[in-house]
């Protein structure tokens, strides 16, 4: 039962992190945009300059 209910949270984990747009992206650049500055981690604030401010 364990194992069925460990195989679920897997797969819908997988299906999930599926939705996310890539980074770099014209759509992953607007989510950025919308998301509070202060929640960015140091590699989110790097990438976001480099794909979304020096293109």
């Amino acid at each position: 039962m364990m194992v069925k209910k460990a195989l679920l949270m897997l797969v819908v984990g997988v299906l999930l992190a599926g939705c996310a747009p890539e980074i770099g992206s014209e759509a992953w650049c607007v989510a950025m945009e919308e998301k509070p500055k202060g929640d960015w981690s140091v590699n989110e604030a790097g990438d976001y300059a480099k794909h979304c401010v020096f293109r």
